[in-house]
């Protein structure tokens, strides 16, 4: 159907301009007239022009919905100030640290974390993933160092300057 609408607009248009053509000037508002028409009988020939784009689907929204919900559902066993941590004590807890004994990278993440909370004035609570293996299970969590904030969870050694970003938002 869009086909035979374009074909007529153009069928009409090419006629137009054609007399257009052999009569100067004067046959250009019968040719705007006749394309005007066209279009008004066959309006599905502009809907593919006009039609706005959908909006785009956000692959990830259910997802980081559920993700948001669920972190706002453990936030008072994550950032307990009771559980061992990083950081002044009296700082508020913004970050939680799932470590492995015998692990290297965990022993680099505390670190790095030690400094930041002193620097920025933050504390972290520190989670063994196997001794919190149901913690870390209901988050998804399957390697060490794994991160957890109130807004997202992090899989793995971070650079020292992405955990600062994300503290200091």
């Amino acid at each position: 159907m869009r086909h035979k609408g374009i074909a007529v607009a153009l069928a009409l248009g090419v006629s137009a301009a054609a007399s257009a053509q052999d009569h100067g000037a004067q046959s250009r508002s019968p040719l705007g007239g006749a394309i005007r028409e066209a279009l008004i009988a066959t309006p599905e020939v502009l809907s593919e022009v006009t039609r706005r784009a959908p909006p785009p689907v956000d692959l990830y929204a259910e997802g980081a919905a559920r993700d948001l919900d669920l972190l706002e559902r453990l936030a008072t066993r994550l950032f307990d100030p009771a559980q061992p941590g990083i950081g002044p004590g009296d700082a508020p807890t913004r970050i939680a640290l799932f470590t492995r004994a015998d692990c290297a990278a965990c022993a680099a993440a505390a670190a790095d974390l030690r400094a930041l909370a002193g620097k920025l004035g933050v504390r972290a609570t520190v989670f063994d993933i196997e001794d919190h293996a149901e913690l870390a299970q209901s988050l998804g969590l399957d390697m060490a160092p794994s991160y957890v904030m109130r807004d997202r969870i992090l899989r793995g050694e971070m650079p020292t300057i992405v955990l600062e970003r994300y503290l200091t938002k």
